[in-house]
């Protein structure tokens, strides 16, 4: 069988298990991700051989850091995967779910029912953690799912796509709920992508020039974010010390995600009193700024002139782009200007000021007093999460259950006829 066969047959399994799940028990498939949870535990040791062959090789290859990192799987992640497990498990089924039940002047009933999207398609990069919580949190919305995992990352993820069949199994759920492409030709993302036929969204996960390709290619809707520019306001009442809490987990907390801070705004009248003491603080952590000319002279030793090409961009490790504003709406239209739909974040102690920014700000997530890393699935009540997507049509922002989920109409009548 070539390859487009395979993936056809594979596509076509997807959707009659798609079909299947929609109508099955929200107590079945929770009972998977619970029997999936002891698999991890179980089968914690053989999870870490395979992934230390991942690990080995990428080093030969000379992945670079950042995807390193996320390849990287240890016994705390893995027993975070489990927790996960039982985490979404727990969550409420909204399939089914009926909403805005009223009654039209004719007498009719009107409603929306929650319904699954049907086959979700994700392809990403390194993280072998997303093939555990994109399958569970597909599961357990009523969605199947083909998984496409990158090549850095083959032996983890079919160790894990084991575990997740096992479960389906003994949870009686179809085979074709989880699958993952067994294969790491990039041929197969570009045959996944025109078979809309079967697949009803697809979910890129990875670095912007993946996720960019795929939206080229898909025949279908695609959820997507191309990168975490994420950026913090300091504006001139903000409290010091706590702002300097703040940027200093938002930069080095994990610098490698999108959810990490970028760039650095800050009024021109605290800059005096901010920038000096945030440099020697941040710098000892590691952290050099490529500072704007006003910005320069107060971060010392570990600055350096910025260039035209750092605002606006994600550098994924400890440099962070500092400019100094003269405003919050300069700092407002910087961020409309180089912004990615992300993160972005004020620290004031002026509520309306406060309130002026979230409602002028575009972003998936936008935040009071508080770092950009809390823009994520589990810290805002999602649970695991698939993504964060800045797409705004269908979902804005971390996909947990529910937005893996969509509403049709559903009409109760009594022999109703148009007139």
């Amino acid at each position: 069988m070539d390859l487009e066969m395979q993936l056809r047959a594979l596509a076509r399994d997807a959707k009659e298990a798609s079909r299947i799940l929609a109508v099955s028990s929200g107590k079945a498939r929770a009972e998977s991700l619970r029997r999936l949870a002891e698999l991890l535990e179980e089968h914690r040791e053989g999870l870490l051989a395979a992934n230390a062959q991942d690990v080995e090789k990428a080093q030969q290859g000379g992945l670079d850091s950042a995807r390193l990192e996320r390849l990287r799987m240890t016994e705390a992640g893995i027993a975070g995967m489990a927790e996960a497990c039982r985490h979404v498990a727990n969550l409420p089924d909204p399939v089914g779910e009926m909403e805005h039940l009223t009654r039209r002047p004719n007498g009719l009933l009107v409603g929306r029912m929650r319904v699954p999207l049907g086959v979700i398609a994700i392809i990403y990069e390194s993280r072998p953690n997303v093939t555990i919580d994109a399958a569970i949190l597909c599961l357990k919305a009523g969605n199947s799912v083909i998984l496409r995992g990158g090549s850095e990352a083959y032996h983890s993820n079919m160790a894990l796509t084991q575990l997740l069949q096992q479960a389906i199994a003994d949870a009686k759920l179809p085979k074709g709920s989880v699958q993952m492409v067994p294969t790491t030709s990039r041929s197969a993302v570009s045959l996944l992508l025109g078979m809309d036929e079967y697949i009803d969204v697809v979910i890129p996960r990875g670095g912007e020039s993946l996720i960019r390709a795929v939206v080229r290619e898909a025949t279908m809707p695609v959820l997507k974010h191309y990168k975490g520019v994420c950026h913090i306001y300091v504006h001139e009442d903000a409290e010091i010390h706590q702002a300097i809490d703040i940027v200093r987990n938002a930069k080095t907390q994990r610098p490698a995600v999108c959810n990490a801070l970028e760039c650095l705004l800050v009024h021109r009248r605290i800059a005096p009193a901010l920038l000096p003491l945030l440099g020697r603080t941040l710098g000892n952590l590691g952290v050099r700024f490529r500072a704007c000319p006003q910005a320069l002279p107060l971060l010392g030793s570990y600055a350096e002139p910025a260039a035209s090409t750092d605002w606006g961009h994600e550098f994924l490790s400890l440099i962070l782009a500092v400019r100094v504003v003269n405003s919050q709406a300069e700092a407002e239209a910087h961020i409309a200007q180089y912004g990615s739909g992300h993160s972005e974040a004020i620290l004031t102690s002026d509520y309306r000021r406060a309130l002026r920014f979230l409602r002028t700000v575009d972003a998936s997530c936008v935040l009071v007093n508080a770092s950009t890393r809390f823009n994520d699935g589990g810290e805002l009540g999602l649970g695991a999460e698939i993504g964060i997507s800045t797409s705004k049509i269908h979902a804005y922002g971390p996909m947990g259950v529910k937005e893996l989920t969509s509403q049709k109409f559903v009409v109760f009548g009594d022999g109703h006829v148009r007139g």
